[in-house]
């Protein structure tokens, strides 16, 4: 396997699993010998996921979506200098449950504030870094929401900022993310959600293999 640091995330609708193939993914790489950094967006190290408390705590529903987006990215950018650069020059392998597609889908499209707005956002925050490959596990946002809404209702602190918007909010982003596959093709790589998990886990595989 090649030694070089490589930088792949995990996109998709809340629910979608995604999480459950990022970890499942890290495991197979760790066993195959390489070092693995699992990280989240909002999250990371201590600062980000303060950052995040305070962006999906269900009680602030006072919140601007400017206000939202700029904790996302600033969540985003102390991942990015603390963690993920770090781990990526040291030749790890960096696996982020979401990263800057998120906010396009979400806040850019989702909310309404432009594509063209959460790039320059992206720019301020990761200076040119992006993913080498992205994962989108793709389901449908009525059973993906639905799947959330019943995890977070088992949470003690759920975070459910996000998944208490309308239907329609989250056909937009779902759209969103399709959109975003076909334009960068390369890059994404659409994986059928609704598949059991064992055919999820080696569809992923198929598409990160070559890479790693």
């Amino acid at each position: 396997m090649k030694q070089s640091g490589i930088f792949i995330t995990f996109e998709g609708m809340d629910g979608s699993g995604k999480t459950t193939q990022m970890h499942r993914l890290a495991d197979r790489l760790r066993a195959a010998g390489r070092t693995v950094l699992v990280t989240a967006e909002p999250g990371g190290p201590p600062i980000a996921r303060a950052i995040r408390r305070i962006i999906l705590d269900a009680a602030n529903t006072e919140m601007s979506s400017v206000a939202e987006v700029l904790l996302y990215f600033a969540s985003r950018a102390q991942n990015v200098d603390q963690w993920i650069r770090p781990a990526l020059e040291r030749g790890e392998v960096v696996l982020s449950d979401r990263f800057t597609d998120s906010s396009v889908v979400y806040q850019g499209v989702g909310r309404g504030l432009g594509v063209a707005t959460i790039l320059d956002l992206d720019r301020i925050a990761c200076r040119g870094l992006k993913p080498d490959l992205t994962i989108l596990v793709d389901v449908d946002p009525e059973p993906s929401l639905a799947r959330a809404r019943a995890r977070n209702a088992a949470e003690p602190h759920p975070e459910t900022r996000l998944d208490d918007e309308s239907m329609d909010f989250h056909r937009r982003v779902h759209a969103a993310y399709h959109a975003l596959a076909a334009a960068e093709p390369g890059r994404i790589k659409i994986i059928d959600g609704r598949a059991p998990i064992e055919d999820i886990e080696r569809s992923v595989w198929e598409v990160v293999a070559p890479h790693v």
